[in-house]
């Protein structure tokens, strides 16, 4: 696959989505069965005539008006034969035989089709896409409501640190006060102004019928109805400077930056289902973010965790010896001990799942590189392989022509590699036909050697298909437990991410404090922290006293 190439969505999909979502309104159901009605009831048919043509075969067309026959642009006066052409006609002679016998046809066309076809006003509106009007949102009450929280302030101007009771006075969530505040053009002057701010909240009332299309018009550029990773950095700016789970990042202003560049990758990697870097509102309606930013008044979870954020910059700290924040392929093999083949280490740098692969570094130029937004998608691919954004991101890899489907030869391609490494640890590795037939029998492919993304999503075993062509331990490991699932002790509520973290944030806590209790061991005691009764140095005999010296 190309560097650069992206998921596209197909427009036949989307169009058979739209047609069948307006299919199943109940006023489509109405009027097609009107349709039917009309299309059973009997109606007029023209009787064969005599040389088995129609009956009125031989009458005299309609005739049009001459402003019908003539020439585009041309400008005839009305008369008062052309007041009583549609009693008498036009003369055939000023219309041309094509002309009349094209006109004939498309009416004698719509004579037969109109009493079918529906009227257009029948047709009912079907596609939303900011959010299906209830119509039982009182907008002055809701106008109401928020002038009641501006009276509160002083000169009715409400500044980012006020925006917590407009939010609430508005039944958002706490955490959209800075979508609301910049929504409203609150970084211009620093603060918002009663007006300013119910003007917004009436246009977005009456636009916007649903949360999801509400967050995405606030925090969207002007003109654009989609998110890009720009445009969440004000939200999740305010998430750092005011949420009380988050006290400990405020003291490492080093690592606020990190965490916010963690957390806009984890909410595109669950999001953006479309791998086009921009979130739409139905791609935001149909995710649990919301819910997410609902909850952060009661923890901090989801893809604003603090530990997870701690555990994904611990392992790109380890392998970016250089602190330049790029890795390069032989930074990235060393993950997990070099568990990940070295052939898929290239495809990771080639391009198909990583974006700005080549490095800006003048010194450094073409050099394949990875950064720290595209390590956090390999970081959550790698750790947990049953979600469907890392079974699209390791199809991606191992779809070598980028065709769409996985052969024989692509996989026998990454299998030889791991071949070679079990042989080097002394095991003996499975022949690639009995392999083959293995992991065809686990995916259970529609088409006979040709697995393709579809079936590795619902076959339910894309794990162990993708760890046995490129990660060596987790396919030794699955390979000595038989039984799936959870090991022994493990919380089966967990997921595969969740469990990862806590067993790798248990370890790096331990690291720390054995850290700690090294340094504080090392810490020499100084002379004025010595005991009082340690004796002095003359007492051990260290230094010879003069006679001068002694008094007595």
């Amino acid at each position: 696959m190309p560097p650069g190439k992206q998921l596209r969505p197909v427009l036949k999909l989307k169009v058979d989505e739209l047609f069948l979502r307006w299919l199943s309104e109940a006023a489509t159901q109405r009027a097609l069965r009107e349709c039917l009605r009309q299309a059973r009831t009997p109606a007029a048919v023209p009787r064969p005539g005599p040389c088995g043509g129609r009956e009125d075969e031989g009458r005299p067309l309609p005739r049009p008006s001459p402003a019908a026959c003539a020439p585009v642009g041309s400008c005839i006066p009305a008369s008062q034969g052309e007041r009583r052409e549609h009693v008498q006609g036009p003369n055939p002679r000023r219309c041309p035989q094509s002309l009349r016998s094209l006109q004939g046809h498309r009416w004698g066309a719509e004579a037969r089709l109109s009493p079918s076809l529906p009227p257009a006003h029948a047709i009912p509106a079907f596609h939303f896409p900011f959010g299906r009007p209830s119509g039982t949102t009182d907008l002055d009450a809701a106008v109401t409501r928020v002038k009641t929280a501006f009276s509160a302030f002083p000169r009715q101007r409400a500044f980012l640190a006020d925006m917590s009771v407009v939010a609430k006075a508005c039944s958002c969530p706490l955490y959209w006060k800075a979508a609301l505040f910049y929504g409203a053009g609150g970084q211009r002057k620093g603060s918002v102004s009663v007006h300013s701010f119910v003007a917004m909240w009436r246009r977005l009332l009456q636009s916007c019928h649903d949360p999801a299309a509400r967050f995405l018009r606030l925090l969207a550029r002007p003109g654009a109805d989609y998110l890009e990773p720009d445009d969440l950095l004000p939200f999740l700016q305010d998430v750092v400077d005011t949420h009380p789970g988050l006290a400990a990042l405020r003291e490492v202003p080093e690592h606020q930056s990190p965490y916010i560049s963690t957390v806009v990758q984890r909410i595109f990697y669950s999001v953006n289902r479309s791998w086009s870097g921009r979130i739409t509102c139905s791609e935001l309606r149909r995710s649990d973010f919301l819910q997410h930013v609902s909850q952060l008044e009661v923890e901090l979870g989801g893809c604003f965790s603090y530990k997870d954020f701690r555990v994904v910059h611990a392992k790109f700290q380890e392998l970016d010896t250089d602190g330049d924040l790029r890795l390069r392929p032989q930074d990235l093999a060393r993950h997990a001990d070099h568990a990940i083949s070295s052939r898929m280490i290239d495809r990771l740098f080639s391009g198909a799942v990583t974006r700005n692969t080549r490095t800006q570094l003048p010194q450094e130029a073409g050099e394949r590189t990875m950064s720290y937004g595209d390590f956090v998608w390999f970081l959550l691919s790698e750790e947990d392989k049953t979600t469907p954004t890392s079974v699209e991101y390791w199809f991606r890899c191992l779809d070598v022509d980028g065709d769409g489907v996985l052969s024989c030869w692509e996989l026998e391609f990454f299998y030889t590699e791991q071949c070679q490494r079990l042989l080097d640890l002394g095991v003996e590795p499975l022949p690639f036909p009995d392999c083959l037939c293995q992991m065809l029998d686990l995916v259970q492919p529609r088409h006979p050697g040709l697995v393709t993304l579809g079936d590795l999503k619902r076959c339910g075993s894309a794990p162990t298909f993708l760890d046995t062509f490129f990660n060596l331990d987790k396919y030794l490991e699955r390979e000595q437990q038989e039984p799936a699932g959870p090991r022994e002790g493990e919380d089966p509520v967990l997921t595969t991410w969740e469990r990862y973290v806590a067993a790798e944030f248990a370890l790096l806590e331990a690291e720390e404090e054995q850290l700690e209790e090294e340094e504080e061991s090392e810490v020499e005691l100084s002379p004025q922290t010595r005991p009082h009764f340690f004796p002095p140095p003359v007492a051990l005999g260290l230094f010879e006293e003069e006679e001068d010296d002694v008094t007595y």
